[in-house]
């Protein structure tokens, strides 16, 4: 059975302008049908939901691309296992997912199509399959991580120093999934702040959002000797080879972190790179992680901070947002970029990259949104 992305992807945007009904469609006929898989999701099914869409959005979109594809699908492989997912529940979430598309895509269905995604989920299944099994001898499937360190920076953020109790093997740039006890089955992603450590610690730029139940939870109810979950890190905006080039880091919010972790890494790794970075917030005070980016600027000489702040007419440094900040400079045609922040904020940042000529393949980017 042959992979066909063209009709996975034509019969998909039929489904896309009705995602919410879709995704509630499935979860509905999955635990209708496997009534004991209800146990292993969240009692909220709201940010699920999202996920699983997000997700499948991934991997349609990615099946002209798979090497791509395959990375990404082995790291859910590997993610999956926190949740205490086996082989055969794959089948279960194969049928209710061909079963949603089946009845939204009702108007352009035809065995060809049907066909056309069996091939593709099972693929993706076995790729999913295969990295879980590879990783159970060699990782745990979470992590335990003591909390050492708890600054609350602002009303609403605060930056946590873990140790977990095995070494976390990650990369600069990736995340990983907490939960808190205050939320059992409740996972959240946040972006890890630091390149691997010797000591093993890694830290977590995290924004409580309104009915964010984790980022609430870390923010407000944390204390220094508590215990956390981590799920395997996951990821794909990391440090890539530049060639030599000097590298643009656009960052917004709490979309430093993972920013940082890749500046951290170019550091550590002895390269001497002219880095530029534009750190971008509201207000000056949401400016969170400024003093720590100044010592790293006073130790390596070729780094380059710019605070911007867009919602403050009285700031006396620069103002204005990012994207547009960004083009006040030099053409940027010939670095490696990363960018990370608010979706709209990347998505124009990359279009106006583009537009002045950086090449879509040296612009690295990851989006927060809201707890991820």
């Amino acid at each position: 059975m042959s992979l066909n992305p063209r009709l996975v992807k034509e019969s998909f945007s039929v489904i896309e302008p009705v995602a919410d009904r879709a995704a509630a469609y499935f979860y509905g006929r999955l635990f209708a049908e496997n009534p004991h898989l209800r146990g292993m999701f969240p009692p909220a099914m709201d940010v699920q939901r999202d996920r699983l869409f997000s997700a499948l959005t991934r991997v349609v979109w990615s099946l002209d691309s798979p090497d791509s594809l395959a990375s990404y699908l082995g790291q859910l492989g590997r993610d999956h296992r926190k949740y205490g997912v086996i082989a055969e529940h794959y089948t279960a979430v194969g049928n209710a997912l061909l079963a949603t598309i089946k009845r939204f895509a009702a108007d352009i269905w035809n065995t060809e199509i049907e066909a056309a995604w069996v091939a593709a989920y099972t693929a993706a299944a076995n790729l999913m399959i295969d990295s879980a099994e590879s990783d159970a001898g060699v990782s745990p499937a979470w992590w335990l991580a003591e909390v050492v360190d708890h600054e609350r920076r602002t009303a609403d953020i605060a930056v946590l120093t873990l140790r977990p109790t095995q070494r976390l093997p990650y990369t600069a740039g990736q995340y990983v999934s907490v939960q808190t006890a205050r939320w059992p089955r409740v996972w959240r992603t946040f972006s890890i702040a630091n390149a691997p450590r010797e000591d093993n610690t890694i830290r977590l730029h995290v924004r409580g959002v309104p009915g964010g139940w984790v980022s609430t939870a870390l923010v407000r109810h944390t204390r220094i000797g508590d215990t956390l979950m981590l799920g395997p890190p996951i990821g794909t905006m990391i440090p890539h080879e530049s060639g030599g080039r000097d590298i643009l880091c656009v960052a917004g919010g709490t979309g430093l972190a993972p920013i940082k972790a890749i500046i951290d890494h170019v550091i550590t790794s002895g390269r001497r790179p002219n880095i530029h970075l534009l750190y971008g917030a509201r207000t000056a005070e949401e400016l969170y992680d400024l003093p720590d980016l100044i010592r790293m600027e006073s130790r390596f000489p070729w780094l380059r901070v710019l605070p911007v702040v867009s919602h403050q007419p009285s700031y006396d440094g620069m103002r204005g947002h990012l994207p547009e900040v960004m083009q006040r400079f030099h053409s940027w045609a010939e670095h490696e970029v990363y960018v990370c922040g608010p979706p709209a904020m990347v998505h124009e940042t990359v279009g106006r990259l583009q537009a002045s000529g950086v090449p879509l393949a040296r612009i690295h980017r990851d989006v927060v949104q809201g707890e991820r």
